[in-house]
């Protein structure tokens, strides 16, 4: 059964029925739950993480703090896998991201909150989630599952910073530009949990960290504003991306005042690498981009596509990187290289967006539109179809998880009285897309490993492979 929607195979159901099961293979290839599943096996009273043995009747207590986009799934597993012997836990996901039945993840409780800005219930989330393993000894064993959303679900504010201070930042944060990297260096040092604090807070207790990496390259003090990782960001590195955006003036009060009394070694910094907290903490990750593009290629290939992978580093201005994907299907299509078609580049990372208008979209709309609107500017590009999507199904703060473009894109629009360029600029992709038929539609995933991009290039005197 497809993730997607039934509109996503329309206006031009017969390449798009060729596309959409690549999509749908990338997706199932990180299925949070077997993604744990693969390096979380009990055996007896043995548990193996990755070829790590842990004998648990070494543990008075096991519990498990779940937190991200795909919580539930991840948690599903180490339930299944653990049973009886697991004492209790968190599960923090975003609204929409619970499963069905409750039930299901017992002893756990489960927890909706707010992304990507933080909300009053992810600040009571963490505030009980410190508490559970505030008090931890060395005859405990904390399990954390770790997936993209997770900086903002699981957010504990430092002292003196209200929840509505660290929204403000957020927000500027996202509307500049920052990339995810910069976004969780400033958080980690306006919290008590972020930057390995939550480490701190559970040591001398054993940790196991499984993570689903939703982050370019996957350093693991990034992920997730890294709750339990070395941080090697200083209080300078967060004061010089708020500088560098041109932020500082514009940040609350009590947030400016706590970034300059870190810089003036009036607070400490977050744990550094070296730090024996981290001695009895185990990290895997157990999925992310690269795996996911792999499965793409695949499918591809079974489609009868000639199928390359570019990168899984991609990043930069969404709208920019749109105009570099036109480009490479150009190049198919023209010159025959790096492959012939029928062919099917695949790239991944993550983009960001510059908000200049006030639209509705995300930064996979937005590339999808930036790339409609270089198609058809281009008289070779009959041929090509670009899409971009979140592997998580939510692109932004809108229920799409992406968009298609094609050379048609401008004139579809036009048929519905719409300009492409007035709703570039305008940041407005979604209503746009929308309109044309061009929005890829999933729902919630229940996995999160950044962004695909694929570049189709048709063969356009031969039938479809």
């Amino acid at each position: 059964m497809s993730h997607f929607q039934a509109n996503s195979l329309t206006p031009d159901p017969e390449r798009r029925a060729r596309i959409i099961p690549i999509l749908d293979a990338a997706l199932d290839a990180v299925n949070p739950e077997n993604a744990v599943s693969h390096v979380f096996r009990r055996a007896g009273d043995d548990l193996w993480v990755g070829d790590k043995r842990y004998r648990l009747d070494d543990y008075q207590r096991i519990f498990v703090l779940a937190f991200g986009k795909a919580a539930a799934p991840m948690a599903q597993a180490v339930v299944h896998g653990l049973g009886a012997r697991l004492d209790g836990g968190l599960v923090i996901t975003k609204y929409g991201h619970a499963p069905q039945d409750a039930h299901a993840l017992t002893p756990l409780q489960i927890i909706e909150a707010g992304h990507p800005e933080p909300d009053a219930m992810g600040a009571t989330a963490a505030q009980r989630a410190s508490e559970l393993i505030r008090n931890a000894t060395a005859d405990d064993l904390l399990i954390t599952l770790i997936s993209g959303g997770g900086s903002a679900l699981f957010t504990l504010p430092a002292p003196g910073i209200s929840l509505n201070d660290l929204q403000q930042t957020t927000a500027l944060l996202l509307s500049c530009g920052a990339t995810i990297n910069e976004m969780n260096t400033v958080r980690k040092h306006l919290s008590q949990v972020k930057g390995g604090q939550l480490a701190r807070l559970a040591a001398p207790a054993t940790i196991i960290n499984l993570i689903l990496s939703d982050v370019v390259g996957s350093p693991v003090d990034v992920i997730a504003s890294g709750l339990t990782a070395p941080d090697s960001s200083t209080w300078r590195d967060a004061w010089r991306i708020l500088t560098y955006h041109n932020l500082i003036e514009r940040l609350p009060t009590s947030v400016r005042q706590r970034l300059q009394a870190g810089l003036q070694s009036n607070l400490p910094d977050t744990p550094k690498p070296g730090d024996p907290i981290f001695d009895n903490v185990q990290t895997i990750i157990v999925g992310d981009n690269a795996i996911a593009a792999e499965a793409a290629q695949v499918a591809a290939e079974n489609q009868g596509f000639n199928a390359a992978i570019l990168s899984t580093f991609i990043q930069g201005e969404a709208r920019e990187v749109a105009q570099v994907l036109v480009g490479l299907g150009r190049e198919v299509a023209v010159h025959k290289r790096p492959l012939s078609p029928p062919a099917c580049l695949i790239l991944g990372g993550e983009t960001t967006v510059t908000l200049h208008g006030h639209g509705k979209g995300g930064r996979n709309q937005e590339m999808a539109l930036a790339a409609g609107l270089g198609l058809s500017q281009a008289p070779d590009s009959d041929p090509i179809v670009i899409v971009a999507l979140a592997t998580d199904g939510t692109d932004g703060p809108t229920d799409a998880a992406g968009g298609i473009a094609d050379a048609n894109s401008a004139k579809r629009g036009e048929k519905a009285g719409l300009n492409i360029q007035h709703f570039l600029e305008e940041n407005n992709a979604y209503p746009y897309l929308k309109a044309t038929n061009d929005l890829l539609i999933s729902g919630p995933t229940r996995t999160n490993v950044n962004d695909l991009y694929l570049i189709f290039i048709f063969d356009a005197n031969k039938n479809l492979p």
